[in-house]
Parts: structure tokens; sequence; C-alpha cells
């Protein structure tokens, strides 16, 4: 799977990722360490990637559009360090993959996910 890991990720889980088999790149190595979220989007539609962020305006910003893609993992859990973040996307990407490639929203949250396909109305 296609990843984008936002900035507030640590930028080691996307090598993480990459050594589990995934395309993962973050944020900071495209230099848009400080980009705003609707640049952060926009790459990810046009390059086909499912982004992974702590941020939760990325939920409005996907509803606001209509758009059914790009898909978005939310982790609402901080301070998660490289490895145990790549092994959780990881993970979710197993259970969960047809929906992300389809399109969707997902928010992961002490053990649970929750999602919703796009677009959201």
């Amino acid at each position: 799977m296609r990843w984008l890991l936002d900035q507030g990720l640590p930028r080691g889980a996307s090598a993480a990722l990459s050594a589990l088999g995934h395309d993962a790149i973050h944020t900071g190595e495209l230099g848009m360490s400080s980009a705003p979220d609707i640049e952060i989007l926009s790459y990810g539609k046009m390059d086909e990637r499912v982004i992974v962020t702590l941020d939760s305006d990325f939920h409005a910003l996907l509803a606001a559009s209509g758009e059914n893609k790009p898909s978005m993992l939310r982790i609402r859990e901080e301070g998660l360090k490289a490895i145990p973040l790549a092994a959780l996307i990881n993970g979710i990407a197993l259970r969960f993959g047809d929906a992300l490639l389809e399109g969707c929203v997902m928010s992961y949250h002490e053990g649970k996910v929750r999602h919703r396909s796009l677009p959201l109305v």
C-alpha cells in the first residue's frame, strides 16, 4: 500500500513501513513538513497515497471536498515511536486494505478502528 505520513508522526515510520513491504513517505522527506493540510491532501490524491495523520482537520477537508480519494487514517494516540507505529499501520492495512483502496476515512483509538466510505455526505 502507498502511504503519506503527516508531519506529527515520526519520520522513521516511513522506513519501517517500507521494510514491511509498503511504499511509504513522510511529508518531511518531501519538503512539506510545514505545508497546509489542503496541500498534503492534494498530494495524497495526486500520488494515490493513503494519508496517515494525528490531525482531525483532514476529515473536515474531505467532507467539504465531496471527493472519494485520498483515503485517510487518523491515529488518535500520540507518542507512538516509529516501529510500533509502522506495525500498527501494517496491521490496519492487512485488516482494512480493501476499504482504504476504495476510499474511506478511518480512525484508530485504543485498539479500535472505525471507518466510513468516501465521499462523506
